[in-house]
């Protein structure tokens, strides 16, 4: 399933830096979201551009294949965070407390581990497109920049990751309900009335508008 789970929080250590370090993921995801802005500006600009003076932005997909990068990974550590990335639980959403908490361990371990290997090759990557001096084929704009943002961003869930790890391996240790600094797993009942309450409160803004 696919939704913003719901985070507890506390006073604990472990609560202040998940709340401290989704500053820096809430701050990524937002230069995100201004990045795919920015390209809708760029797009309308472009076809005005084609159409009233007969003039393209020159270099348009070049600017365009640069931008992917950011949209597609800035923010991947802040969905990780609000639990939105996809995932079949299934099966794992019949476990509960200590059995449950072990395999959301075992899994994001995992999960860890194949990041630190993209992380690897990502860099790999970046150095040597920096090292050759690789650009685009259009205007020659550099091409590292772009690549760059992949090690970072991966670098960014790395931690995230090591930051639920620790959650979870509180939450085995004392075998609650609803640990902290963790995405719980919500049932399709709980998601589908998140949704409902979400849709609700926009139509009564928009009534009392």
């Amino acid at each position: 399933m696919s939704a913003s789970a719901t985070v507890i929080e506390d006073g604990s250590v472990l609560s202040r830096a998940d709340r401290l370090y989704f500053r820096v993921e809430s701050l990524l995801n937002l230069i995100s979201g201004l990045v795919i802005f920015l390209l809708v500006l760029l797009a309308t600009t472009n076809v005005l551009g084609r159409w009233i003076f007969s003039a393209p932005i020159s270099g348009y997909v070049d600017w365009v294949e640069q931008a992917m990068a950011f949209i597609a990974f800035f923010g991947i550590a802040y969905t990780q965070r609000m639990g939105g990335h996809i995932r079949m639980d299934i099966l794992v959403g019949q476990l509960r407390r200590r059995w449950l908490w072990f395999t959301e361990l075992l899994t994001t371990l995992l999960m860890l581990l194949v990041t630190m290997v993209l992380i690897y090759g990502s860099y790999l990557h970046f150095w040597r497109a920096y090292s050759i001096g690789d650009s685009s084929l259009d205007i020659n704009l550099p091409t590292w920049p772009a690549k760059l943002v992949v090690p970072v961003a991966l670098t960014v869930l790395a931690l995230r990751l090591l930051l639920q790890l620790w959650g979870y391996c509180r939450a085995l240790k004392e075998g609650g309900d609803e640990p902290v600094a963790v995405p719980l797993i919500e049932s399709a009942a709980e998601v589908a009335a998140k949704e409902a309450e979400s849709v609700s409160g926009h139509d009564d803004e928009e009534i009392r508008s």
